[in-house]
């Protein structure tokens, strides 16, 4: 199955000819060092602000009960997504900044291995399930919560090279 887009054109990776979805086969690759990066933003309410911000959310620490569960989420991408590989991740890691002039917390998620295919998916997977976890342990203060601009920031290795937002 073929697709024209700007005048190139660019195969669907993931169906065979017939249109079968399928898994990309990447035996063929070279290992390589491959690292991403990605972010994402979830706005709060000034009062889920402040309780995360002081550690008085009454369901524990948030930003370190995300930053784990980001963490598993990397490790959990291929079971999530259907055409991803099972990867040997050799690093994967979570932070926060605050932001109190906008009510915000950004997410960014760092993950690593070295392997035939990329780790962009993991850690946009890493970035969505922190901020998800945010949303859940917050919700019972306020349901209004958004999360938004979730994308890769960048990555490096592989065929196709590094690549910057």
């Amino acid at each position: 199955m073929k697709i024209r887009r700007n005048h190139t054109d660019m195969e669907f990776t993931h169906f065979d000819e017939d249109g079968n979805a399928r898994m990309v086969d990447v035996s063929g690759k070279n290992i390589t060092h491959r690292e991403a990066t990605a972010t994402g933003t979830i706005q709060v309410s000034p009062e889920i602000f402040d309780a995360v911000e002081g550690k008085k959310v009454k369901k524990g620490d948030v930003l370190t009960v995300a930053q784990v569960a980001g963490i598993m989420g990397c490790k959990k991408t291929s079971e999530l997504i259907p055409m991803c590989h099972i990867l040997n991740l050799t690093h994967a890691a979570v932070t926060f900044e605050m932001n109190p002039e906008k009510k915000e917390i950004r997410a960014f998620c760092t993950v690593k291995t070295d392997g035939r295919t990329g780790v962009e998916m993991e850690a946009l997977t890493g970035v969505s399930t922190a901020l998800l976890t945010v949303y859940d342990m917050c919700k019972a203060i306020d349901k209004r919560m958004v999360m938004t601009d979730i994308h890769l920031l960048g990555k490096s290795g592989g065929k196709s090279g590094d690549f910057k937002f």
